[in-house]
C-alpha cells in the first residue's frame, strides 16, 4: 500500500539549509542535493516498514549524502519530521529529534 508523505515544516527547512550548504561549496550542488532529497522522500511511501526506528522515528538514510529522514506513520500518510546531517555530533540529533 502506497503512503502519502507530509513534510512538516521543520524538516523543509531542514533541507534548505542543506541547500544553502551544498551552495555555499559549488553551485549547482544545492540543486542536486534538493533533486536527490525529493526522489528519497518519494520513495517512503513506497517502502513501508523497510526502516528501522531509531529514536522513537523511522529512519531513512539518503543513498548520496550524508542525511537522514526521520518519520513516522499517522495512519494513511508519514509524517517527515526531520532531515538531518548525519556528520552533526549524536548529541546534536537527539536533542533536534526531541524537540519535535
Amino acid at each position: 500500500m502506497k503512503k502519502h508523505i507530509v513534510v512538516l515544516a521543520e524538516a523543509a527547512s531542514d533541507i534548505e539549509r542543506g541547500i544553502d550548504f551544498y551552495n555555499s561549496i559549488e553551485d549547482g550542488v544545492g540543486r542536486y542535493f534538493r533533486d536527490s532529497m525529493i526522489a528519497e522522500l518519494r520513495h517512503l511511501g513506497l517502502y513501508f516498514g523497510k526502516h528501522r526506528i531509531h529514536l522513537g522515528f523511522f529512519r531513512a538514510l539518503s543513498s548520496r549524502f550524508p542525511y537522514a529522514i526521520y518519520y513516522r506513520d499517522k495512519g494513511d500518510i508519514r509524517q517527515v519530521v526531520a532531515v538531518l546531517d548525519l556528520r552533526r555530533s549524536p548529541k546534536w540529533i537527539r536533542e533536534t529529534l526531541a524537540g519535535r
